[in-house]
């Protein structure tokens, strides 16, 4: 039976990962610090071959008995988490990855590192392929998240050529779906809440900017795939599917039914203006990968994990 630790493992991804695995008949050790995971989004594993153990990557990782494979996806993720949270992002980006990795190296497990499509910045190229080398501003207010993250790439690079490390790096584009945290600050989880409730929806700037949204486990399924494959240099994972903001606001009026008004605020600095992943590479390496789950149907799914939770708060 492989043994699997999956950091930031009651998080949103990291709690679906950890399912997936144990369905793959894993052992599966889960690490969060909690200060954006939740033990509800793993409540529900009764399993003997699951833990969970509280622990900040950010500090010396030691974990009993053998490891086959380190899935590091510890960090805050939305924009409202890293702008209150710039130091802990800079350094679970950082001293997060050395410590995983270098859990990796003396287990001699396999690594894959949480990336995201934030490494490519407001880019310049689109849709958005894995040689770009992205338009990033690094001392802008999004540069923890994006500079952290940019860092996590270029060490585990470094362990995999000097040390001889098994690592993968999987660059995730917009993903959404049931476990998100109501008040993330992400535009799914938002807009969801707000048309639940009756409120406006909150656009920022014009809404022409663009995202691409990928159903969680059309994610899940690339990065497994790509842990599993012989890939070692980035890859994204992501639906091409491209929309704008304000038609994505007006999709969700329509899926919630929902009688809300659109209100527009200011663009935040450095938001990117365009996000479309370009999947060439990972259809070719991936076994044929492609997202299966479209907008109607993974908007209800969320919808519905969403609907009690707002009417509970």
């Amino acid at each position: 039976m492989p043994r699997t630790l999956v950091t930031g493992g009651a998080g949103f991804l990291g709690s679906h990962l950890c399912d997936a695995l144990l369905e793959r008949g894993h052992e599966v050790v889960a690490m969060d610090n909690l200060i954006t995971g939740s033990v509800e989004n793993i409540e529900h594993i009764r399993n003997k071959n699951f833990s969970f153990i509280k622990h900040d990557v950010t500090n010396y990782i030691y974990l009993a008995g053998s490891l086959d494979y380190i899935l590091h996806f510890a960090s805050p993720a939305s924009p409202v988490d890293y702008l209150e949270k710039p130091i802990p992002t800079l350094k679970v980006g950082s001293l997060g990855t050395h410590n995983a990795l270098g859990l990796a190296k003396e287990k001699r497990a396999r690594f894959i590192l949480a990336s995201t499509s934030e490494v490519y910045g407001d880019p310049l190229i689109h849709p958005q392929p894995e040689t770009y080398w992205g338009n990033v501003n690094p001392i802008g207010p999004r540069g923890v998240y994006d500079e952290a993250k940019r860092f996590a790439e270029a060490i585990t690079m470094a362990y995999q050529r000097y040390h001889g490390m098994e690592t993968r790096i999987v660059r995730i584009f917009n993903t959404y779906g049931p476990r998100m945290r109501l008040r993330d600050g992400r535009v799914v989880p938002a807009f969801i809440s707000q048309a639940l409730r009756g409120e406006p929806l909150t656009v920022f700037g014009d809404g022409s900017q663009t995202r691409s949204f990928c159903y969680v486990s059309d994610l899940v399924d690339g990065i497994l795939r790509l842990l599993f494959s012989d890939e070692n240099e980035p890859t994204n994972i992501g639906n091409p599917a491209e929309m704008t903001i304000l038609q994505f606001a007006e999709a969700i009026l329509k899926y919630t039914n929902s009688k809300s008004e659109i209100v527009r605020r200011p663009l935040p600095t450095d938001d990117p203006k365009q996000r479309r992943p370009d999947i060439a590479k990972a259809q070719r390496v991936l076994d044929g990968w492609a997202p299966k789950v479209d907008l109607e149907h993974g908007i209800a799914k969320t919808v519905d994990y969403f609907r009690d939770r707002v009417i509970s708060t």
